[in-house]
């Protein structure tokens, strides 16, 4: 048995520039906050930096032709905003401009549809120094970045993404602070998802204004599957019912339904008042869309918190005292059975599908690409005659798994337009550094050198045949 994708469905790879270029100090970049947060003893393991990576900046055209080789329709790839305004301010570095244009034309040139995300959490330091997301005016800096970038690309790119993972921006960098910039305080949490919201409002019109006239628009949502651990429970699934508010619909009802929702601003009207939405915001954020991404990794069981013991807030999102769950204290989250990946989250691609049909039901007026998926695991490296080989068998069930509940949400309705593994490379994989590889293309990070796993033939096979074996 086998199952066809239809024609035109997108079959690409996902990176952002952090994670891969390296070159943190060349041709004027400047600082991010992933740059200072990487050099904070403790903030990431081993003491990793991004500071080279996969050495993307020197390697372009190397890797492009790697994409080709694969023979994927399309590659996701972030611009880094201090390469284009090191300060986050001002003027074009024309540098920084000119390695993107540089990538985007590689990528045309071989017949490789780019998908440009503006924001993938490289926020520029000077930025943070006066606020960072926790201000408004950094959602005014963003709409500025994506005005010139959209000048420069927008006539070749017809693909864009805002954000990606606000979420992970928001309650992670500014609630647990297990990601740069490493605040704690559900405050400002809160004032950075409305901030992020708001930039990706702002960022859309600026972007419309100037780009192709056939260009379409996303914003790339981790949204959560939260699932009660007793389902005919009332306060397990109210706790579900928070979870879902305050990680999927903080940014959903914005975005996609002109407010916020009126359980999300109960539930945390103890941490805040919202008065830092201003008249008019919500206006500027409902912008049109015509598509969502969705980036889907695990799921989360919950239950209402009884005091004893520990709640456990970190619910895979690395350990911290400090909780990214403003408002939801009272909620617990349960360790997950497995299968487990090498991240520690479960292996569910039932979680993919109940988004997907979720996200056709309630905005059936947007398509949805699935803007991320993937799996860390422990690969191993043999020699045979002298070349490296990655026979990473648990990658790809991973992927052909996830692929299956895609094609039957296709079957059933859901207007699914592309697919994008995560991640092309192995690389740095934040606050875990190197240790967690991701990609389908190994890198030796000592010799930088890239070996093709199994998983990328295989990926390759998929994207040409456009047939999944069962």
């Amino acid at each position: 048995m086998s199952t066809t994708f239809p024609a035109g469905f997108l079959f690409g790879t996902a990176t952002a520039s952090y994670q891969i270029e390296g070159g943190v100090h060349e041709d004027g970049r400047g600082p991010s906050i992933w740059d200072t947060f990487s050099h904070t003893p403790g903030k990431v393991a081993h003491g990793d930096t991004g500071d080279v990576a996969c050495d993307h900046y020197h390697r372009l055209d190397d890797d492009l032709d790697l994409m080709a080789s694969l023979g994927v329709d399309a590659y996701r790839f972030s611009i880094a905003w201090p390469r284009i305004q090191p300060t986050g301010r001002g003027a074009a570095n024309r540098a920084g401009l000119d390695f993107y244009e540089r990538l985007v034309d590689g990528l045309l040139g071989r017949g490789i549809r780019p998908v440009a995300t503006l924001y993938h959490w490289d926020l520029p330091q000077p930025l943070q120094d006066a606020g960072g997301w926790a201000q408004r005016d950094t959602a005014y800096a963003l709409a500025d970045y994506a005005a010139i970038v959209g000048d420069a690309l927008g006539d070749r790119v017809a693909e864009w993404t805002t954000l990606n993972e606000p979420w992970c921006s928001a309650f992670l960098g500014y609630g647990s602070g297990v990601h740069a910039p490493g605040v704690t305080d559900p405050v400002s949490a809160l004032c950075a998802a409305h901030h992020l919201n708001l930039a990706h409002g702002l960022a859309l019109q600026a972007l419309r204004a100037r780009v192709r006239d056939d260009a379409r628009f996303s914003v790339a949502l981790n949204l959560h599957v939260v699932r009660p651990d007793r389902p005919d429970d009332a306060g397990d699934v109210d706790a579900a019912r928070q979870i879902d508010a305050v990680g999927n619909r903080v940014f959903t009802g914005p975005m996609l339904e002109g407010g916020y929702p009126d359980d999300l601003l109960a539930d945390t009207a103890a941490v805040t008042d919202w008065a830092f939405v201003h008249d008019g915001d919500l206006a500027d954020i409902h912008q049109p869309l015509e598509t969502i991404g969705i980036n889907y990794y695990s799921t989360s069981r919950v239950r209402r918190w009884d005091g004893t013991g520990s709640n456990n807030h970190s619910a895979g999102h690395n350990a911290s005292t400090a909780s990214p769950w403003p408002g939801a204290d009272t909620v617990q989250f349960l360790p997950q059975p497995g299968p487990h990946t090498e991240m520690g989250w479960n292996i569910d691609p039932s979680g993919l599908y109940e988004l997907l049909m979720r996200m056709h039901r309630e905005h059936p007026q947007q398509s949805l690409l699935v803007t991320e998926n993937g799996a860390a695991f422990a690969d191993a490296v043999t020699d045979a005659d002298g070349s490296p080989a990655v026979h990473d068998a648990d990658r790809v069930d991973y992927l052909r798994r996830h692929l299956t509940v895609v094609a039957q949400a296709i079957a059933d309705g859901a207007d699914v337009r592309g697919y994008f593994a995560w991640s092309l490379l192995d690389n740095f994989e934040w606050a875990y550094g190197y240790e967690k590889r991701f990609g389908l293309v190994r890198v030796d990070f000592d010799t930088l050198e890239r070996t093709p796993k199994d998983s990328a033939r295989w990926y390759a096979g998929l994207a040409r045949t456009h047939e999944l074996d069962a």
